[in-house]
């Protein structure tokens, strides 16, 4: 490809060779780290909830493995990925792109074990090696940015750099609490909701967020093409999370200016999640109709329109908080948001995306894809419905700790979860299966 470089009369061409199949390995390796963290956060949440008696069963380490491991190594994996793709520019460094995954990957295990035993070095290592992996991650999708050959996507790029600073924001916030440092011990009432809007409602929801500005019409089947509702929503998102944590950081508790503050940011979250949805709306419009591989396109398509319309509800009820009680105490409660925002929103879109992504840019030609797309489209129908429905009950069930629903609903999302991790792992032995036919 040609790169040309104008200055003053002279016209330089220079060979940039844009040689991805590193990148692609790379990315499918962080989205089986991912399938690996949402597997373990099954596991984790199915043995809590067995052992829990009158008491609710403890959702911290679930959905840390949820959230800071399936869906931090999916974006660590996808990003960078997606954000050379896009402009057309040669990607991160190999090093640069393992080192964020390997860190992002440790640092979440690290401070998952601070469930077993809260003191000790490993989970103040873990957070640092996680902040570590964020920086990783900001150089591997911003530097190709700088090198683009082809059109710039400044929503997308934007969109990506305020998720960058609102998890190291956020992340460092938490690596002190777990360090013991007292002047955030001593006020983590009050800063818990900073570390949570900053991580789950800035930092996943604009990664995320971006990424289906171009991975929707993608696998819809249309054009990317600039939207205002996809300016609207990065704005949108980009200025709530911080607005609303620096409303509960400024004074230590509820005050006018702190309240001003922070309903401002969830007015500003709320707008962001309503264009998201609108624009998914725009997109879903303007689709193709695909003739082939119908269940694989079902659940690629499915699971990511789902997800956007769960997201809008997550915001919707957190905002809600933060608008009815301002900075107090009672602005923030996570059993609220914690089915919505984990199982309906970025445990949907994960699964949602290796579906597409697996026969896209895996290993194998024609006929092992065309193999995956069918395994991986199996029991589509089924396996929205349950992992929806099942999102619905534990929507209303953990926050009104009613065991019934709660049961009901972790047994589908465990189901529809379980059912997609095992395809996803028979897809790609599919591969390995067919290339060792082909060399007999």
């Amino acid at each position: 490809m040609l790169n040309l470089d104008r200055r003053g009369s002279n016209i330089r061409a220079r060979a940039v060779r844009l040689d991805r199949n590193a990148d692609r390995r790379i990315t499918l390796a962080g989205l089986a780290l991912a399938a690996g963290f949402v597997g373990a956060a099954v596991v984790v949440a199915l043995a809590g909830y067995a052992a829990s008696t009158a008491a609710a069963p403890a959702w911290w380490l679930p959905l840390h493995l949820a959230m800071a491991g399936a869906a931090g190594t999916a974006i660590a994996a996808v990003m960078p990925f997606f954000s050379a793709a896009l402009v057309a520019a040669p990607p991160a460094a190999v090093p640069v792109r393992v080192g964020a995954l390997a860190l992002i990957a440790l640092g979440t295990t690290f401070v998952a074990s601070r469930a077993v035993a809260a003191a000790g070095p490993l989970p103040v290592a873990g957070g640092v090696a996680y902040l570590g992996g964020a920086l990783l991650l900001g150089w591997a999708t911003l530097t190709p940015l700088r090198r683009a050959l082809g059109p710039s996507r400044p929503v997308v790029a934007f969109a990506y750099a305020a998720a960058l600073a609102d998890v190291l924001a956020g992340a460092t916030l938490a690596t002190f609490f777990v360090a013991g440092w007292l002047p955030v011990v001593e006020r983590w009432a009050v800063l818990k909701p900073v570390h949570a809007w900053l991580n789950l409602l800035g930092f996943l929801a604009l990664a995320i967020g971006g990424t289906l500005l171009h991975l929707l019409p993608t696998v819809l089947g249309t054009r990317i093409v600039p939207r205002a509702s996809a300016a609207v929503a990065v704005g949108g998102l980009a200025a709530g999370a911080p607005l609303v944590a620096l409303g509960f950081l400024i004074t230590g508790g509820p005050g006018p200016a702190a309240d001003l503050l922070a309903r401002a940011g969830a007015i500003s979250s709320l707008l962001g999640a309503a264009a998201l949805a609108w624009h998914a709306v725009e997109v879903f419009g303007a689709r193709g109709r695909w003739t082939t591989d119908p269940g694989w396109h079902r659940m690629a398509t499915g699971g990511l329109v789902a997800a956007v319309g769960w997201f809008a509800v997550a915001v919707l009820v957190a905002a809600a908080r933060v608008l009815a009680a301002g900075t107090t105490p009672a602005g923030w409660r996570l059993e609220d948001v914690l089915a919505p925002l984990a199982v309906g929103w970025a445990l949907q879109a994960l699964v949602a995306a290796w579906t597409h992504l697996l026969p896209s840019i895996g290993p194998g030609g024609p006929p092992e894809h065309a193999r995956q797309r069918t395994r991986l489209g199996r029991w589509a129908t089924g396996r929205l419905a349950a992992l929806n429905t099942g999102a619905a009950l534990l929507a209303l069930g953990i926050p009104t700790g009613t065991g019934a629903f709660t049961a009901a609903g972790g047994g589908l999302v465990v189901l529809a979860l379980g059912a997609s991790l095992a395809l996803a792992a028979g897809a790609v032995g599919d591969v390995r299966k067919l290339r060792a036919a082909a060399d007999r």
